[in-house]
């Protein structure tokens, strides 16, 4: 292994749009060629492609959780074989960064760039500095289009709160983290609100099929899914039943009108999971390798809305599995 490795740099992305120049500067000129700043989609194809043929086998983000999603989408229909895929490390930079915080670089900026190259000119040390999870792969059954890759995902409750944080009267009005807790705000006082909170809570109606088998089509107050292993402030809303292995993908399944759903908010939002809950039929969760969802609500994966599509269905399944570097 070599000290080589490309940069993608999202200059879109809400902090490197305000970017240190002398941090670009001085990554084009550690980089050269290897610097790539991409702004479309075709741009974005093309940088991957020609990486490949390079052989470049670590890959910078620079960028949110947006940005890793999409270089993952393109890079898993790239001419990168999906049992070498690069690996990855990423620098956080968007508006959101659950993938950083769990398997981010450390570090951003100039000092990481400069730091990933020492770490991989001593290679004996990198081996303990790489976690492996799987993406979640989002398809559409009978459909001519690429399948995406992301690691959050939801629908129901979720859909509806992602929805609210896009509206312009957000996005125009607050920066990324007021723009959450804004969000928060206006969700929690609809839930409470006599004349909105049956809306939320019967939910949105669904099936899910999981690993296989055929789900009833019935309300689903929040349905979560994810392949990373840890979230940010040290909220984790699932588990898994003693001697369950881990198959990619980790579940959280809310039914409508849960019980007890203000006392399970706040256990889950510290990452806890008392007895009841895990007893209770409101609240199911586990690991599964792929689900079906059959819904006319929109999918969100990544904080990005995705249409279920004429058939209303979609897939989600455990993807390859990727390595990212961590300092």
């Amino acid at each position: 292994m070599t000290d080589r490795f490309a940069l993608i740099h999202n200059p879109r992305s809400r902090r490197n749009l305000k970017a240190d120049r002398h941090y670009l500067k001085a990554a084009q000129a550690m980089l050269g060629p290897l610097f790539h700043a991409p702004e479309t989609a075709d741009a974005l194809r093309e940088t991957i492609e020609e990486l490949a043929h390079q052989n470049v086998d670590c890959l910078v983000v620079d960028g949110g959780d947006g940005t890793v999603g999409r270089v993952l989408s393109v890079l898993y229909a790239s001419s990168y074989p999906n049992h070498k895929l690069p690996t990855i490390a990423v620098l956080p930079s968007g508006n959101t960064n659950l993938i950083a915080a769990d398997v981010g670089f450390g570090l951003r900026g100039i000092k990481a760039l400069e730091h990933l190259r020492a770490a991989r000119a001593g290679s004996a040390q990198l081996a303990t500095k790489i976690q492996r999870r799987q993406p979640l792969v989002i398809s559409w059954p009978g459909q001519t289009r690429a399948p995406e890759l992301g690691f959050f995902g939801g629908a129901g409750a979720f859909t509806r709160a992602i929805e609210i944080a896009h509206s312009p009267n957000i996005m125009n009005t607050y920066a990324h983290d007021a723009a959450v807790l804004a969000t928060l705000a206006i969700t929690a006082r609809q839930i409470l609100s006599p004349s909105l909170r049956q809306e939320w809570l019967n939910g949105a109606m669904a099936a899910l099929g999981l690993d296989g088998q055929p789900g009833d089509i019935k309300n689903h107050f929040l349905f979560l899914c994810t392949g990373l292993h840890r979230l940010t402030h040290k909220i984790w809303p699932f588990w898994r039943a003693p001697g369950q292995p881990d198959k990619g993908i980790s579940y959280l399944d809310v039914g409508a009108r849960p019980e007890h759903l203000t006392k399970a908010t706040w256990n889950l939002m510290r990452g806890k999971v008392p007895a009841w809950m895990q007893q209770s039929s409101s609240y199911q969760s586990g690991s599964v390798e792929r689900i079906r969802l059959r819904s006319a609500q929109s999918f969100v994966l990544d904080g990005e809305v995705l249409e279920t599509g004429p058939e209303h269905c979609l897939d989600i399944t455990a993807g390859p599995v990727v390595s990212f570097l961590q300092a």
